[in-house]
């Protein structure tokens, strides 16, 4: 029986982007934790690897971060140098500012979910496919949370709980339409669940409250 090459096959690029990511974010940790940051990365490349993603994919879902945490532009220059100009796309599809520093969250936050809604702004599939497997793992740390530290663990965002629920909401929604029939919908299946998850917990309503805002697409609530 004929041996079954996997698809997609990984090459040396994606050896060389999982080093360079482990130097870009080497002495980072997850927000408000001892976890290395690397861990986030990992888990991201691990989610578009599993839902069909190509090298490039995977290449950026280790990158996504690179550029808002560790350089800007200069920092995406580099990832085009190395790893070509669709990573670099994808990277920069996947970054909500480049400023430093960054302007105030709901202006950052609105504009990168109009950039995601607009498949003529850059946001191919590919930047949604990476965009919603870090939605996800961000959303499954923030429950890794709420069942370590309670509900303190909204005190490490620049946003109430209303407002990060209405964020996350309207991203599962723009998700859900953007990648409807391909296989990363799955992905945004599983972020829904998550949200709810973390609506249900005990303190949460509020962010369950700014879940259903945001997946009604109304504005960002301006209070608590």
């Amino acid at each position: 029986m004929a041996n079954v090459v996997p698809s997609p096959v990984l090459t040396d690029r994606f050896a060389q982007a999982f080093a360079f990511a482990s130097i870009v974010h080497a002495s980072q940790t997850r927000k408000g934790t001892a976890i290395p940051y690397i861990a986030h990365v990992i888990a991201v490349a691990s989610f578009v690897l599993e839902h069909a993603a190509d090298e490039d994919t995977a290449i950026a879902a280790l990158l996504h971060d690179a550029p808002e945490d560790q350089g800007g532009y200069a920092m995406l220059a580099q990832i085009k140098a190395r790893f070509g100009e669709r990573v670099a796309k994808i990277v920069a599809g996947c970054t909500d500012t480049f400023e430093d520093p960054k302007p105030d969250w709901p202006t950052r936050k609105q504009q990168y979910l109009a950039h995601l809604a607009d498949p003529h702004d850059g946001a191919d599939l590919a930047t949604c496919t990476v965009s919603v497997a870090d939605k996800l793992h961000n959303a499954r740390s923030i429950l890794h949370d709420l069942h370590n530290v309670g509900i303190e663990a909204f005190d490490r965002f620049n946003a109430t709980q209303r407002q990060l629920g209405w964020y996350y909401g309207s991203l599962a929604q723009i998700l859900h339409r953007r990648l409807a029939g391909e296989q990363a919908i799955a992905l945004a299946v599983a972020l829904l669940h998550a949200l709810d998850e973390i609506a249900a917990y005990k303190g949460c309503e509020m962010f369950g409250g700014g879940v259903e805002h945001g997946f009604r697409g109304d504005p960002c609530p301006t209070s608590p």
